[in-house]
């Protein structure tokens, strides 16, 4: 059985960054930005630009993941990186709140540097996954994970609701300064979750090895020899290359549904109460898949989960009131957690051991890379035609995608090949030296 207090110190980390993800990716920081930070600009720039920056902190991310995941498995200091890049999200979501009218470069620069730094902790939390859990009970501590996030940035989002929409009530001047102060809240909201992490998890013992060149050229070198060894994993690149297409589209739903529906004319505050509504919905929902995975297995489950999302989008292109964006936060709600922790919990299956660092680096350059598209494309349609509402609907291509190349994936014989891997590296590591 997994240790109950490692795991839990885990979850509690997810229970605080889940704060940057709700009320910055999400929630207030897209209104704000749209009302705000790019006053002035036209309705479609103003999107656009958003959908760009988010576009340019993940293409960032996505050329780091790989060689930070070597780097921190070869150093065996994947908590100091998750450290460092939690402390840069954290000082930057403070930073947020000195963003005035007008300043949308100042917010887009602080939102590029508070996703590099979100994302890259996230590569190194994430690799503690199968450190941490059984394998018995990766599904179930993946998705807890998950649920614990939904909880954590769904009580502070629901906090920041109330100072927003009755500011008066705690002595804030407008809702402009209450948006302010709830991006400096999420940098200290977590900080103190991030705590029992650092406190409670060691990276697993490894014999000490000889360094004789820079940690950079290390991490090349590891990158460049995983990149011809992946072919080995047949259906472990199969599954990266699934979760590059649908994620993408997930992704994009995220940072883009807000900024979206206030584009369509729906007002700040039903905006932001539908976010809240997702994150309470995933609960319970997030640990129905978990529980869904053992009876009809993971890859089933993540099945109702893209097809469920293929719904969503084609809803999306025909919403024009609040209540429709309402309806499409449960549906989000219903799935989203779901499609995210058994998708994390199916790699981390199929990963090598004593390589977690180095392969969830490659899940992260998926996941990052991926994500350029899908808001470029959101952005670019937009710009071009005039219309969001055209770049919402080319998410289904996502999907479908995903869709389609999951099919082909095998993962009990993507598991076999990671133990025929390791097994393989365990007789070339005990050569005498």
């Amino acid at each position: 059985m997994s240790n109950k207090k490692t795991v839990r110190s885990w979850m509690m980390y997810d229970f605080g960054n889940s704060a940057f993800a709700t009320v910055i990716m999400a929630a207030v920081l897209p209104v704000f930005y749209y009302d705000v930070a790019a006053v002035g600009l036209d309705d479609l720039l103003a999107e656009s630009y958003w959908a760009y920056s988010q576009s340019i902190a993940v293409l960032i991310v996505a050329i780091m993941a790989p060689f930070l995941g070597a780097i921190s498995d070869f150093s065996a200091a994947k908590k100091k990186f998750l450290r460092f890049f939690a402390f840069m999200g954290i000082v930057a979501s403070i930073l947020l709140s000195f963003v005035g009218e007008g300043d949308y470069i100042f917010a887009s620069l602080l939102l590029i540097v508070g996703t590099i730094g979100f994302s890259s902790a996230n590569i190194f939390y994430d690799a503690f996954l199968p450190e941490i859990a059984d394998e018995e009970d990766i599904d179930k501590v993946s998705a807890s994970g998950f649920a614990y996030g939904y909880i954590g940035g769904g009580v502070l989002l629901a906090i920041n609701i109330l100072m927003i929409i009755k500011f008066e009530w705690f002595g804030i001047p407008n809702a402009t300064v209450a948006s302010q102060l709830s991006f400096a809240l999420v940098g200290i909201w977590w900080f103190i979750f991030s705590i029992p992490l650092f406190k409670n998890i060691h990276e697993e013992k490894k014999a000490p090895t000889k360094r004789d060149k820079s940690y950079i050229r290390i991490g090349f070198s590891r990158v460049t020899t995983t990149f011809k060894e992946i072919k080995q994993y047949k259906h472990l690149l199969l599954f990266l290359l699934a979760f590059w297409m649908y994620n993408d589209g997930i992704s994009t739903i995220i940072k883009m549904a807000t900024i979206y529906g206030r584009g369509i004319g729906i007002d700040q505050n039903s905006l932001i109460i539908a976010l809240l509504i997702t994150q309470f919905v995933g609960i319970p929902c997030t640990f129905f898949f978990g529980w869904l995975a053992k009876i009809i297995s993971a890859k089933r489950a993540l099945y109702i989960t893209l097809f469920a999302y293929l719904g969503i989008v084609i809803l999306g292109y025909f919403m024009t009131t609040a209540l429709h964006f309402y309806l499409l936060a449960i549906f989000v709600g219903l799935v989203q957690g779901g499609a995210q922790s058994l998708s994390r919990s199916i790699f981390g299956r199929m990963v090598p051991d004593n390589r977690h660092a180095e392969f969830f680096g490659f899940y992260g350059i998926s996941a990052k890379f991926a994500a350029i598209f899908g808001p470029f494309l959101f952005g670019f349609i937009g710009q071009i035609t005039g219309s969001s509402r055209l770049g919402i609907i080319s998410l289904v291509v996502f999907f479908i995608g995903g869709i389609i190349l999951l099919k082909f994936v095998n993962i009990e014989k993507g598991m076999q090949d990671a133990k025929r891997q390791t097994n393989f590296a365990d007789k070339v590591d005990v050569k005498p030296q």
